[in-house]
Order: C-alpha cells, then structure tokens, then sequence
C-alpha cells in the first residue's frame, strides 16, 4: 500500500521568496553569536529558576544605584534582559518553523523511500523476463551487508 504523509509543492517563485525573508532574518539578525562547543559547556547558564534570581537581583540594584559600582556594568546587563526578551519570540517561532521543515523533510523521504521499495520489490518480480535483472541487481546492492563475506563459486 502506498504512503502519502505529505504532497507539497513549493514553486521557484517560493523558494525565492523564502530564500529572500531568510536573508532579511540573517541581515536584521548579524549580531547573533555562535557559541563553539568548549564555550558553550564552559559557560554559566541561566534556567528557570536562575532566571527569577536574574530579574530580581537586577531589580534591586537598579532601585540601589548607591551600592553598584560601575565596574559591574548593570545597564549591559539590563540591555542584554531586554535583547533577551525580544529574542525569545523570534526563537520560539523559529523553532517551531524549524521543526515542521524538519518533519516535513522527514516525511517525505518516507514517502519515497517507501514508494522505492515497492517499485524495487516490484522490479524483482515482474522485471525478470523484461530485462531488468540488471537494474534490480544494481539497486540490491543498497541492501548488501557491510563486512559480509563474499560466497566462493565451485570451479569448473
């Protein structure tokens, strides 16, 4: 039985377009920062519940501006709160965005990956006496075992 997750038909007017907005999204968004991976688990995080100590330490310092010395760099800080609360949104539509191109590449090659394999299986059944042994020969080789050994032929 043949599979249809998904038909999906995306024109070159689309593609360009998309490939137009994303571009806009790189430009409005060059001063984004690519972590690399030592930096990443080097760093210190901030979770949920380091969160709620975040804003509520920036916010009694603001009301304290006697006791932070300059040195600490609170209004970066209170930029970055804001950046960050900007970003959130764009990153969670992102990822959602991302998400559903992701299973809908998915799906697709379901499709064809089923859809081949019923037209292989049908090559091995009704393509022998049409010359397509070759062919369906050629296409088995996708299924051949990493390692196996080869069979010895009998001499003679």
């Amino acid at each position: 039985m043949t599979q249809n997750l998904l038909s999906l038909t995306l024109s070159d007017e689309d593609v360009a377009a998309v490939n137009a907005a994303l571009s806009d999204l790189e430009s409005r968004l060059s001063g984004l920062l690519a972590l690399d991976n030592a930096t990443r688990r080097q760093i210190t995080k901030m979770g949920d519940k380091s969160e709620a100590f975040v804003r509520q330490t920036l916010t009694v310092l603001e009301q304290n501006p006697d006791i932070v010395p300059p040195a600490l760099g609170l209004p970066e800080a209170q930029a970055d709160l804001v950046a960050m609360d900007r970003l959130r949104p764009v990153l969670s539509r992102l990822q959602r965005l991302t998400e559903r191109v992701a299973d809908s590449e998915m799906a697709l090659g379901s499709d064809l990956m089923n859809t081949a394999l019923e037209g292989y299986g049908l090559l091995k059944v009704s393509g022998r006496n049409r010359g397509l042994e070759g062919a369906a020969e050629a296409l088995g080789a996708r299924f051949a075992r990493r390692g196996a050994r080869p069979v010895a032929v009998p001499a003679g």
